[in-house]
């Protein structure tokens, strides 16, 4: 996906997620550390764009919720989360770059119950490339890229990679 492919995937997901929930003041965007984040506050500018609302917008932070951060040879950089506004009674959408296994959204999930209880959690990710290991769907997605085990899906945002495109690499033995 090159940047113009990226713009109309986020147009796209803006619109579905006003469209499945109506009333956009029961919406709150919630991105998850690293790209997420990012996606969120475009997709919050889109809705706005489109609608008039003003979504409210928050982060997670995973870092010591996934069930494999001790596995992981980096040093975790912790963001922090932040969701300064109340989840009751509303709809949260947790945003992400790339679906794969499901083990980042389960996280997520982890984290955001510790700020309350939202009426309906959805998710909306970028791409999603298959190769699920829990029991996780996206309610919003904004290109399938079918992958092989061997693959990788590399999403690089302006905010954070100077530049936007999405693509492959085939990780070598």
């Amino acid at each position: 996906m090159d940047a113009m492919a990226v713009e109309r995937s986020v147009t796209r997901l803006s619109h579905e997620i006003l469209e499945k929930n109506g009333s956009p003041e029961k919406i709150v965007l919630i991105g998850i550390h690293k790209r997420g984040v990012p996606l969120a506050a475009r997709i919050q500018a889109k809705i706005h764009e489109i609608s008039g609302a003003e979504l409210q917008q928050g982060s997670l932070d995973i870092t010591f919720h996934r069930d494999d951060y001790r596995e992981r040879l980096v040093i975790p950089q912790v963001k922090g989360s932040d969701v300064p506004f109340s989840l009751d009674e509303k709809v949260a959408v947790l945003v992400d770059d790339v679906l794969y296994t499901g083990r980042t959204i389960r996280a997520a999930l982890d984290v955001l119950n510790s700020f309350g209880r939202a009426s309906k959690v959805q998710l909306a990710v970028l791409v999603d490339r298959g190769h699920r290991e829990l029991p996780v769907r996206a309610d919003f997605v904004g290109k399938n890229i079918p992958t092989h085990e061997d693959e990788h899906v590399h999403v690089e945002l302006r905010e954070t990679d100077e530049d936007d495109r999405v693509f492959l690499i085939r990780i070598q033995d």
